[in-house]
Formats: C-alpha cells, sequence, structure tokens
C-alpha cells in the first residue's frame, strides 16, 4: 500500500485531472461516468467510500452550463427549408438548406425545452459558401429568433469554414421556447445546428473541441439497435433497387437504405437525369425487364419533377414484401469481421437515430463506393495510365481527372417580366462570356479536376453558384437581356448528379480492351450498349474560365454490345462485398459505357440473384462465381422482372451500336 500522504496526493491530482476533463464535455458524460463507476468499481465498502468521496468531490467542483442543442434538420416545421445529407461524411451533420433560387424561402420553426431561468448565448453552426471564390460577406444570410422577442444579427455570411457563429445573449425563461430560422435571400444559407448555453465566455469548440460525438452525448444518444437481414444495399439509385427487389423476390430478407427521401438516384427529381442505355439485349435478353415496372415513360434532362416518377419508384419498392425500406437513412460506418463486413451503422437524417445492419453479405451501391471504402476494399479513383490496362483512350499518363458532377437547371416563361436579385460572389460574367441560354443540362459539369468525395460541397456549391451569376447577369447587365425579361428561374437543382469517383476493384477490372475485342468470359453477365462516353471540359468554356470549368463536352466512342464478367460485381479484397452501379470494377474508360442507368439497373439485378444464391448455399460473392455459376447462368436467362408490362424504355438508347467489335471492323 501507498503511505496516506502519497495516497491523498495522487487523489488530489486525479480528482483536478477530472474536474478539467468534465468541464470540457456536455454533463451527460459525467452522469454515464458515475452510473460505470458504481456498476463496476464497488465490491467492497472501502472501495465504495472513496469513489463516494472522489465523485462528490468533482460534483462540488464541476460546474455545468445548461445546454440546449437543437440540431436544425430535426425542427418539426421545416418551412421552405430543405434537408441536406449529401456532405455528413464530410462536415458531420445533415444541415437546413434555403434553396430558393433568390426568393426567400419560408420560415423553419420547433420548439425547445429551456431548463432555466438565465442568459443563453446562442451559437449557430453554418457556413459562408461563397467563400472560396469571395472575400466579402456572402448571399446565405438568414436570422434566428429565439422565444418571440431576440433576434440574432445576420448569420451565415463571415468566415470561411463551417463554424460556430456568435448569434448573442437571449435572456430566456424556463420551459418551452420557440426558435425560428428566417431566410434573408433565397440563396442556399445552410444552419446545421443551434446551441443555448448559459456558458457565456466559451465557444463550443473552445468547450469540446471540434469533434462531434460531443452533440450526440448531449441529445442523449443510445446505442443503436441491431436489425438482422440476409443481405443489406446500401444506396437507393437505380442499380440498389433492381438489387433489392431481385434478391427479395428470391427470397431474401433484405434491407434497402437510401438517404434521400425519394428512390432512383441521378433518375430521381431531385437530380432530374433520364434513364440511358438498351435494356432486354445480349446474352441474357431477360435482364433489365424489371426496370419497365417503375421506369418513368418519357425522356429529357431538367425536366418537371413530375416526368421522372418518383412515386412509381416508391411503389415499386414497398410492394415488395422481402425489402425494408430506410428512406432517409445515411449509412455512417461499417464493422468488420476479419476480412468480411458484420454490419452497417446507419443514422436517420432527420432524428439522428441509429442502428446497424447485419447480414452475410451487402451490396454498396451508393455510387462513390463508401462502404467499400470504409471496409478497406481496394479501389481506383482518376484516369488510369494507357499502360496501366492496355488503353488507347487513356492519357499517357495517370492522373485525378474525373468525369464531373450536374447542377442542372431550367427556366420558364410568365406573362410580364420577372426579376432576380443582383448576384456576384467571386465569378464575373460579361457580353463575352456569358452562356445566353435558358436552361442548363448535363453539360452543366463541374469538379473535373477535384475530389468528387473530400471536396463534393465544394463542387456543388461551384455548381449553383455559376448558374445564379450567369442568369443574374442576363437579367440585369447583359445588353440582350431584354430577351430574358420574360423568364423566371424555375428549377436548380441542389443534390449533386455524379458521374464518377471511386471505382471498387473487383476479382476482374473491365477495360477498353474487353470492350474493343469483345473478350468472351464464362462469366458474362450484364450487357453494357452505351457508347464510351467521356466528359471533358468545354475548350471554349475552359479558356473563359481556365481552372473553374463549368460546361463539358463529349465525343462517343460507339461499341459492339458487350457482356460484362459477373467478377467486376465483387471485391477482390472484402470477403462479402457486392457492388453495382458507377462504382464497379471497371477502368476510367470503361466507366464510359456502363455507368447509365438502364445498365446500372441490370447490374444490380445480377447482384441480387448472386446474393439470393450465398443464402441459399452459404457461400460469399466468390463462391458463387467458383461453385454455382451455372445456377446463376440460370437465373439470368429467366430475369426477375414480372412479364406482360408495357414496353416503356425505348428512349435515350444509343444512336447507335457497331455491327461488329471495334477490332475486327476494316480500318481506313
Amino acid at each position: 500500500m501507498w503511505p496516506f500522504a502519497m495516497q491523498k496526493t495522487a487523489f488530489c491530482k486525479v480528482s483536478l485531472f477530472c474536474c478539467d476533463f468534465f468541464r470540457k464535455r456536455p454533463p451527460i458524460y459525467f452522469m454515464q461516468t458515475c452510473v460505470f463507476i458504481y456498476e463496476n468499481y464497488t465490491e467492497n465498502s472501502t472501495m465504495k467510500r472513496l469513489l463516494t468521496t472522489f465523485i462528490v468531490t468533482l460534483a462540488l467542483h464541476v460546474s455545468f452550463a445548461a445546454d440546449v442543442l437543437v440540431e436544425a434538420e430535426s425542427f418539426t416545421d421545416k418551412g421552405g427549408w430543405a434537408v441536406d445529407q449529401q456532405f455528413m461524411d464530410l462536415m458531420g451533420s445533415p444541415y437546413l438548406l434555403a434553396h430558393g433560387m433568390g426568393t426567400p424561402v419560408a420560415d423553419a420553426s420547433t420548439r425547445v425545452k429551456v431548463p432555466q431561468d438565465g442568459r443563453y448565448r446562442v451559437w449557430v453552426r453554418t457556413y459562408n459558401w461563397t467563400s472560396p471564390w469571395y472575400d466579402g460577406k456572402g448571399p446565405g444570410r438568414f436570422r434566428i429568433n429565439v422565444g418571440g422577442k431576440f433576434k440574432t444579427p445576420e448569420l451565415g455570411c463571415t468566415g470561411d469554414s463551417w463554424q460556430w457563429q456568435d448569434g448573442g445573449v437571449a435572456t430566456l425563461k424556463e420551459g418551452l421556447v420557440h426558435i425560428t430560422l428566417h431566410d434573408l435571400t433565397g440563396f442556399d444559407g445552410r444552419c446545421d445546428a443551434i446551441l443555448l448555453t448559459t456558458e457565456l465566455d466559451k465557444s463550443p469548440e473552445e468547450r469540446f473541441g471540434k469533434g462531434h460525438d460531443w452533440r450526440f452525448a448531449l441529445l442523449g444518444g443510445a446505442q443503436p439497435a441491431d436489425r438482422q437481414f440476409d443481405f443489406v444495399v446500401i444506396g437507393g439509385g437505380i442499380a440498389g433497387m433492381c438489387a433489392a427487389a431481385t434478391a427479395s423476390r428470391l427470397g431474401c430478407r433484405v434491407a434497402l437504405v437510401n438517404d434521400r427521401p425519394v428512390l432512383g438516384g441521378n433518375n430521381s427529381s431531385e437530380v432530374r437525369v433520364h434513364l440511358g442505355g438498351i435494356i432486354e439485349t445480349g446474352k441474357y435478353p431477360a435482364l433489365g425487364r424489371m426496370i419497365r415496372e417503375f421506369g418513368h415513360s418519357r425522356g429529357g434532362n431538367a425536366q418537371p419533377g413530375y416526368y421522372y416518377e418518383d412515386e412509381k419508384k416508391d411503389s415499386f419498392i414497398r410492394a415488395e414484401t422481402g425489402v425494408t425500406l430506410f428512406a432517409g437513412w445515411h449509412a455512417t460506418s461499417v464493422r468488420m469481421d476479419g476480412g468480411r463486413i458484420a454490419s452497417v451503422t446507419i443514422q436517420n437524417v432527420e432524428t439522428a437515430e441509429r442502428l446497424t445492419l447485419s447480414a452475410p453479405v451487402f451490396s454498396d451501391c451508393t455510387g462513390d463506393g463508401s462502404i467499400g471504402a470504409w471496409a478497406g476494399a481496394d479501389f481506383l479513383m482518376g484516369r488510369e495510365s494507357r499502360s496501366d490496362y492496355g488503353e488507347s483512350m487513356a492519357p499517357a499518363v495517370a492522373d485525378s481527372i474525373v468525369m464531373g458532377a450536374s447542377i442542372q437547371w431550367y427556366s420558364d416563361s410568365v406573362p410580364g417580366k420577372s426579376r432576380f436579385p443582383e448576384f456576384s460572389y467571386g465569378i464575373d460574367f460579361n457580353d463575352g462570356n456569358a452562356e445566353y441560354v435558358r436552361k442548363g443540362e448535363w453539360t452543366w459539369e463541374t469538379g473535373m479536376n477535384r475530389n468528387q468525395i473530400t471536396e463534393a460541397e465544394r463542387i456543388r456549391d461551384y455548381g449553383l453558384l455559376v448558374v445564379y451569376s450567369n442568369w443574374s447577369f442576363l437579367k440585369n447587365k447583359a445588353k440582350r437581356r431584354a430577351e430574358f425579361a420574360n423568364c423566371n428561374l424555375a428549377w436548380v437543382g441542389y443534390v449533386l448528379g455524379k458521374r464518377e469517383s471511386r471505382r471498387l476493384l473487383g476479382d476482374y477490372v473491365l477495360s477498353q480492351d474487353d470492350i474493343d475485342k469483345n473478350v468472351s468470359h464464362e462469366d458474362a453477365s450484364f450487357t453494357t450498349t452505351w457508347a464510351i462516353d467521356l466528359h471533358f471540359a468545354d475548350s471554349v468554356n475552359s479558356a473563359r474560365f481556365p481552372g473553374g470549368e463549368f460546361k463539358t463536352r463529349t465525343v462517343h466512342h460507339w461499341i459492339h454490345p458487350y457482356a460484362v464478367p459477373y467478377r467486376c460485381l465483387y471485391s477482390r479484397n472484402v470477403d462479402n462485398l457486392f457492388m453495382a452501379g458507377r462504382n464497379i470494377s471497371c477502368t476510367h474508360v470503361a466507366l464510359g459505357t456502363v455507368r447509365v442507368m438502364r445498365t446500372t439497373g441490370m447490374m444490380g439485378e445480377v447482384v441480387g440473384m448472386a446474393a439470393a444464391l450465398c443464402k441459399k448455399y452459404q457461400t460469399t460473392p466468390r463462391g458463387v462465381y467458383r461453385l454455382h455459376l451455372a445456377e446463376l447462368r440460370s437465373l439470368m436467362q429467366k430475369g426477375a422482372g414480372k412479364q406482360n408490362v408495357p414496353d416503356n424504355q425505348r428512349f435515350n438508347e444509343p444512336n447507335e451500336t457497331l455491327p461488329m467489335p471495334k477490332a475486327f471492323m476494316e480500318k481506313d
């Protein structure tokens, strides 16, 4: 035993350390620690007395502020503000976005319980989104009203990063208090969270650091419950929908996780890209018939929202009794068991509730390959060199260039003149460089030279910036502004329409050589028909905005329809991971043909079939290839789609397919 004096000194030092530790954290940390100590370290009376003294000492020396945290996405009435979850993995949370296209949106409001009378400093986490291009006051201005009397100064228009901004001090009474978000501009102001605190001197960063765990603790976040399935699909785009429905029809209990309120990904009314490619063709002509059941029946990009028939997609999935749809849930992490994924943790975008989904097999249909990346899956990103895979269309030297993401938009005609605010925040348009158009679809594409994952918010914001800046110039300053006098900016997307980021590596990597030479594989599966369609910066736009291009072009390199190996649809080093969508195992060049959505739907259909075989034989995706390929072929021959469904998918097919593989055609 230590001498008494040494025990006393050690006790004091530990107490001082703990006092300092708990002062910097929400009270719930202190309470949870006390409960843990009493449950685990009070076997004898001496220890119990010592720990009781320790806890009482802490309680006397640690004075806690009264804190009320409000996550903006949890507001009961969101008014005209939209919940934006696209960048949760970057900035830690969903947020509310005032996407009014130049017209202030309706107020969002909620009620919170204030624990005691007092003076509360109002902290607001927000971001001045034009700061990468403009040093002055930004356009995303808003105020917060607390308790009906107190109004913050303008927020969201200063700073250069996501940060807690000081909204001033409000005197509040104990009880329910009404909080209102009031947009001032309609130009995409954003609010992540609000903290009311009686700690008047220190910012949240000074008290809690820059992490986000303290927010979950302050909200009293519980340990996530676990749900068991046969197959978990993350991503509710066309590929994920087809994977989930197919596996369900073959007897699997499936979880389908989609982090937006609507299904369809780029084909939803949030992004508005029409379906492309040919279905029901090639080696397995039954593949793709399923898309008739939910696919929209008229073509066109950047059209009114009803063109994309969101409700049809929703009904399609909800009719599948074997599918549990988690709409508005975002995958946040994976738990590994050796080389296998054991579970995926998902979070409700609005309530922050968490669940873990466990299954023998998973499919990454996120587009960005997020599940695979978190699991340690091998992946490619950017352009491979010409020598890497022997591709004539690849650059001589590998680089990080990718196809960009689109922010589409359109205007409509209105009686009389319409107005649009002056908008100039770092991108200058004039009569020589402006785009004299009333609509922007897929060619309005940004971020080709940036990381589509780590810089996604900046890429989206630049897309918004150029749309607003160009339209403001056309309406207010252009010599030809009379032509746009009765044009109103009717719709601008705020959800990125991405084309390329990570590509997860499988047992086989599809390349240009496979397509040009029609290389035959025993595990041939879905057929790709779209041209090798690789977007690149428009030369005129590049000359006008060097390094800040926002327009692209393409050249269609037509192909002979090609059946892609099944081995491109599962990870080579994560044993139980499938993938379907733009993140399958292929080179940048080969992605140019397989990335269109009818084609990705057929990928999903094949993955759903293979997942059912994994359940039937208690095997892995690779095990299906090695041991059960004949049965997979039989399932692909039958297809998973229903019979006698109208043939409504004959738009936006490739203008041409080659009668034979390119390598076999005569050269001039």
